[in-house]
């Protein structure tokens, strides 16, 4: 049976992860503040069960399902809006003329339902295979696949089918 990683590989392991993992919390969030709050807390989660990670290889994972579980969970509280206030109503959503422009694709994904905002950013942004994210959302492959497609209808509602075409060779993996 292998040893359990050390108080330094978690070390390594917080320096060498915090940078995608921050990126994923953001998009899931869409607050700076809030997505580092979630990154120190699923890192304190992976921490108290450090001893139970098998092996280094396995960490990186393991820290990243901790955190979507954590982003769902405060999902679910009572206490969490998916609306911040602002000092000017909003004119309504142009579609984008650059698909790079960043602040106007972070805006789209949250307004997007949490559950389908963290199976596009895992899928598309993490880049990682439908059965990982049913995976670290603990459900269906079906369901991770009946949550893309419902978010990608929405966004293209939001964002316009030039940014969010629909495609024939759509990612089944």
């Amino acid at each position: 049976m292998p040893r359990p990683p050390s108080d330094a590989e978690f070390g390594e392991l917080v320096h060498a992860t915090w940078p995608s993992l921050y990126r994923t919390a953001y998009l899931l969030l869409g607050d700076h503040a809030e997505a580092e709050d979630l990154v120190q807390t699923a890192l304190a989660k992976t921490y108290a069960s450090w001893a139970k990670v098998r092996t280094i290889e396995a960490a990186p994972a393991y820290a990243r399902t901790v955190l979507v579980n954590t982003a769902a969970s405060w999902f679910r509280k009572r206490g969490w809006r998916n609306e911040r206030p602002t000092s000017e109503l909003p004119e309504g959503v142009a579609p984008a003329s650059d698909p790079a422009d960043r602040p106007t694709l972070v805006a789209a994904l949250a307004r997007l339902a949490p559950r389908q905002r963290a199976v596009v950013v895992l899928r598309y942004y993490d880049d990682l295979p439908v059965a990982q994210v049913a995976a670290a959302l603990d459900c269906s492959e079906g369901t991770v696949k009946s949550q893309t497609s419902d978010a990608l209808a929405r966004l293209r509602t939001l964002l316009g089918e030039a940014v969010v075409p629909h495609t024939s060779g759509a990612r089944h993996d």
